[in-house]
Parts: C-alpha cells; sequence; structure tokens
C-alpha cells in the first residue's frame, strides 16, 4: 500500500490531500477570501495566509483520511509554476514534513497536475489524448502521450483565458474573482446580441490581449452614449463575451484533433468550470464524435487532489527529488 500526501500552495489556495494506491480519500481547499478586497490576488498577502493554512489544512486531510502521518509514504508538492511566495510555503512545508518523517519527496509541475486530475475518478482517458488546459495564468492544448510525457502544441502568445474572463469583469464592474460571475449571467443572455471578432493566430496558438481591448473600447463607447448600458444589458454583454472565448478555445482544439487525429479530448484547470465551455466541448464533441473528459469541479480549481494524483504516478517510477529542491514560479513544462 503507498500512501502520498499532496501539497498545493501555487496561488491563493492553500490545500492538502491524501492518496491512498491512487485513490483520493482526502481533498482539503482553504482558500482566501483577503484578496476580495483588492480586487485580485496580491501575492505577499497569500504566502502570509498560506503560512496560518497549511498546518491545519494537512492536519485535516490526514485526519479526515483516517491515518496516520506516519503511515505516510512520500510528500508530493507544487514546485511550480506559480506566485514565488506561495510556492515556497508549500516547498517548505514539504521538505520539512519530509525530513521529520524520512520519507521521499516528489516534485510536481502544477499544469501538468491539471491534466491528471483525469486519473482521479472513471472514466479515465486513454493515451494520447488532448487536454485543453485553462486558467487563470495558462492557456495550452498538450498532447498526453504518457502520464508524464506530454507537449504543448499550442498556447497564448500573451493573456490567458482566465484572465480575459477575470478582466472583462473588472471593466464590467463586476467584483473579484469575476469569473464565475461572468459564466452566472452569461446564462441569463444572449450570446449574438453583441459580435466581438476572432483574433486570426497562426497554428494553435491563442492570443486573448486584443480581445481584452476590443471589449474594454466597446463599453467606454456604449457607456458614453447611455450611462445604464452595463446595468440594461449586463447579462447579454457576458453571454456575448463568454461565447467569444469559448469558440476561440474550441475552435483551436478542434483544428489540433483534426491535425492529430485525436478523439480523446479533456479539459484541465480552472476555467474548465465555466458552464460555457463544457456545454460548448459536448456540443462539439456531438459533432466531431469525440470522447469528452472533465473532472469533477472540486478537481477544476487549484487543489492537492491532481498534486497528489500525480505524486503517486511518481512514486510508483520512484521520481523523487532531494532536500535541496526549491520553487520556481515559472517551471519547464
Amino acid at each position: 500500500m503507498s500512501i502520498i500526501l499532496g501539497i498545493e500552495s501555487s496561488c491563493d489556495e492553500t490545500s492538502a490531500s491524501v492518496c491512498i494506491d491512487g485513490k483520493i480519500v482526502s481533498n482539503i481547499i482553504a482558500n482566501q477570501t483577503i484578496h476580495e478586497l483588492y480586487g485580485g490576488v496580491v501575492p505577499e498577502l497569500a504566502s502570509r495566509v498560506h503560512q496560518q493554512n497549511i498546518v491545519p489544512a494537512v492536519h485535516q486531510a490526514i485526519t479526515a483520511a483516517k491515518i496516520h502521518k506516519k503511515q505516510i509514504d512520500a510528500v508530493a508538492f507544487t514546485r511550480g509554476p506559480g506566485l514565488l511566495g506561495s510556492l515556497l510555503v508549500g516547498t517548505c512545508f514539504s521538505k520539512a514534513f519530509a525530513l521529520a518523517n524520512n520519507i521521499p519527496l516528489i516534485e510536481v509541475n502544477h499544469m501538468q497536475a491539471h491534466i491528471l486530475a483525469h486519473f482521479i475518478d472513471e472514466p479515465k482517458p486513454l493515451f494520447p489524448f488532448l487536454c485543453l488546459t485553462v486558467s487563470g495564468g495558462h492557456t495550452q492544448i498538450v498532447l498526453v502521450k504518457n502520464y508524464f510525457d506530454m507537449e504543448v502544441v499550442g498556447e497564448t502568445l500573451d493573456d490567458a483565458a482566465g484572465e480575459a474572463f477575470d478582466k472583462t469583469a473588472k471593466i464590467l464592474g463586476l467584483p473579484y474573482p469575476g469569473g464565475p460571475l461572468v459564466d452566472k449571467n452569461a446564462k441569463l443572455g444572449d450570446p449574438n446580441k453583441y459580435k466581438f471578432t476572432e483574433p486570426q493566430i497562426p497554428e494553435l496558438n491563442f492570443s486573448f490581449s486584443g480581445l481584452k481591448t476590443a471589449i474594454l473600447y466597446f463599453v467606454r463607447d456604449n457607456v458614453k452614449l447611455n450611462p445604464g448600458f452595463l446595468h440594461e444589458n449586463m447579462n447579454d454583454i457576458c453571454a456575448s463575451v463568454q461565447s467569444r472565448i469559448v469558440s476561440i478555445l474550441l475552435n483551436k482544439l478542434k483544428k489540433a484533433a483534426v491535425q492529430y487525429e485525436i478523439t480523446d479530448v479533456a479539459i484541465a484547470g480552472g476555467v474548465s468550470a465555466n458552464s460555457g465551455l463544457r456545454d460548448g466541448l459536448n456540443a462539439m464533441a456531438t459533432k466531431e464524435g469525440w470522447n469528452v473528459f472533465i473532472p469533477k469541479f472540486e478537481y477544476c480549481t487549484d487543489n492537492a487532489a491532481m498534486i497528489a494524483i500525480a505524486g503517486y504516478y511518481k512514486f510508483l517510477a520512484k521520481d523523487f527529488v532531494g532536500q535541496e529542491v526549491a520553487p520556481l514560479a515559472r517551471m519547464p513544462f
């Protein structure tokens, strides 16, 4: 039997999880609400709150798993990418925990872990498959050949899809975190009410900076003409923006599926919780004959269960690191 403790602290969620023989038995997530006051994550505050939350989160995860810490065989942690101060807290705790209990230390790439979240529950995709990983900091199409043989075949050249959602929310005056609110309002709006141009980016890459600028100018110009424009049309604006972001993502994913002749397609990352993206992917899957894989909501956002499951497969391969390991804000895929 193998028991893996997973630690996630890449941004503003402090999370701990226990994986027993490839099964997630606990997954504790401590959110940080302090950032709502500032309209975005403040790195220094995030790292301080991680220090407060990490010991209680680990204790809760171990208690919920009904094990003793001495039974843990290895500790897996997010080495990067992410906010350096936040990563440092998780890395230092994991190193100390491993040293104190004389167990191996396993580094995990945060973005690879999002993809491996698909191996937490059934059904699981078959290799090779394509995964669209979309979050506040990353937008990538990944060709997944094995658990740790992954190739980024397309990525954003500037801003990520999650950032486009959050910046749109800010432009519209919605509180942080705004992405889920755009999704909520979009369900009540007409996605065809307003038209935003899809950027023509070569190959399988993305760009969202131009779309953000177009939304900013669209709102500015219409509010000048009608001060009540946002209030009167909020749902339609959110629906139209969301429709365009989703179409950009899915059109590239479709192109990749054709290029690599793959029918198993997955999505991962925080934005994969977006209902518009999920509905659009399922509709495209029906049309294209894809097998689609979407994680449970709790495994879409940052969480330690995906770190623990990645750690489990690395443990089987005896892929360990030493105490000299340091966090990487930008970690190579």
